[in-house]
């Protein structure tokens, strides 16, 4: 092993292909995630590899060109667009003398700066200690031996690696029994949400595709949001007033191109809120030449954590940077939507409400009736809901101008002191007979 440099933020970027040149948006989409992770990138080297090297991953003759590249620039990192194994990555540190990190490892790595709550930061520990892991073979050669010096315990004892091991494998055993303790906290909340009958919706979409902004020009929240990969990592859960009623948004992790699966297992409590809701809000970066290709990876990820069957709404946001673009509703097929807005500059947000009432059903009744005097406790209800308009008293009772949100007016009809609203729900009468809500 050799001593690692501390600086590490001068990166010389290797992308492996095969065959022609690589795919369109990769070597871009590398670039930026190494500018989110806080590196600074010297130069771009592509690498095709028809047959991977079992040892070091490139061929021999690519090996001596990137590390004239190093000395040339001044990289003291080398970040590689592929999973590596730890053979790959301790024999290529030894070629090169400098640090090698793979594509997971950055991800990693942006995930542990990026991550602020208590089961972010649990979550990232815990899939760095399992990438880890498979990368301590040989990584110590000293102190064989630790026991030693009395009749009956001379030997080589137990090595640091075993130490390391063992270490590691209680604190991987920690860290999960204390996610499994924040997963039934979230849950617990999420039961309690679903009590409460509100849709629940969540955004979900290729990484820096504006779902954070998008989200807080909904809720009027202050959720972190920047022009960078992964800025968003731990979800955000607000209330929002719709036309027809409350509804429950998520703000969730962003998806990327070969996500790692250890990464979607790490966080696969953080994307339940995806997996539950009732609608996916799919945000995809109008202006991105790549974004059909985007809309299927974000597909495939979701089909990954098993939210694939859930309905989604598509939001074709940053219009903004398209010249001549106006916010719009276009009919994708008989079920599908898509709302072309821009969540920066506020345009098109009210077609996105309209879009949401009719996808969740989120009507509103709207009518008179009267009240007897024994319905005291239905007009508190009412009042308590701001859902009178007007009201006058009468001899038997009171008169009401009633305008209040479909879910709210079935909770209410739903109860044996609910039965002056019924009349208002003529067209829910032959789906959905009254007397089962009694």
């Amino acid at each position: 092993m050799f001593e690692r440099s501390r600086g590490g933020e001068n990166a010389l970027l290797i992308q492996p292909h095969a065959g022609g040149p690589p795919a369109d948006g990769v070597l871009e989409e590398f670039s930026e995630l190494a500018r989110s992770a806080g590196a600074r990138v010297l130069s771009v080297l592509p690498a095709r590899i028809d047959k991977p090297n079992p040892s070091i991953l490139i061929g021999s003759g690519k090996l001596e060109e990137v590390k004239a590249a190093c000395d040339a620039v001044g990289a003291d990192l080398v970040l590689i667009n592929h999973a590596l194994s730890p053979i790959q990555e301790r024999n290529l540190e030894k070629a090169l003398q400098r640090r090698v990190v793979d594509r997971t490892g950055l991800i990693l790595d942006i995930f542990a700066q990026r991550a602020r709550s208590h089961e972010g930061k649990l979550q990232v520990e815990l899939a760095q200690l399992r990438h880890m892991a498979t990368r301590l073979v040989r990584g110590w050669t000293h102190l064989e031996r630790q026991r030693g010096g009395s009749i009956g315990l001379r030997g080589p004892g137990e090595t640091q690696l075993e130490t390391d091991r063992r270490l590691l494998q209680k604190r991987v055993e920690m860290l999960q029994k204390r996610l499994e303790k924040v997963d039934v906290q979230h849950t617990q909340m999420r039961r309690a949400r679903v009590r409460s009958e509100l849709p629940r919706v969540a955004l979900v979409g290729y990484t820096n595709a504006g779902k954070s902004t998008l989200f807080n020009a909904l809720t009027g929240a202050d959720a972190y949001a920047a022009d960078l990969l992964f800025a968003t990592l731990d979800p955000t859960v607000r209330r929002i007033e719709l036309p027809g009623g409350g509804v429950v948004l998520a703000d969730t992790v962003g998806f990327v191109r070969d996500l790692p699966h250890e990464l979607v297992a790490a966080f696969r409590s953080t994307l339940s809120e995806a997996r539950e809701a009732d609608l996916l809000l799919h945000v995809i970066d109008a202006d991105d030449p790549l974004r059909d290709e985007r809309m299927a990876q974000v597909d495939v990820v979701l089909h990954e954590i098993g939210a694939g069957d859930i309905p989604q709404l598509l939001v074709f946001n940053k219009i903004d940077r398209i010249e001549g673009a106006a916010p719009r509703i276009d009919q994708r097929g008989e079920d599908q939507q898509a709302v072309w807005l821009s969540a920066r500059e506020g345009l098109g947000l009210d077609l996105l409400r309209e879009a949401l009432c009719e996808r969740l059903g989120l009507r509103r009744v709207v009518g008179e009736i009267t009240l007897p005097t024994d319905a005291g406790r239905l007009r508190a209800r009412l009042h308590a809901l701001g859902a009178i308009r007007a009201e006058t008293h009468a001899a038997d009772g009171w008169q009401l101008q009633v305008d209040l949100p479909l879910l709210d007016a079935l909770r209410l009809a739903s109860h044996p002191d609910g039965t002056p609203l019924r009349p208002l729900l003529p067209a829910l009468a032959s789906a959905h007979p009254v007397e089962s809500w009694a």
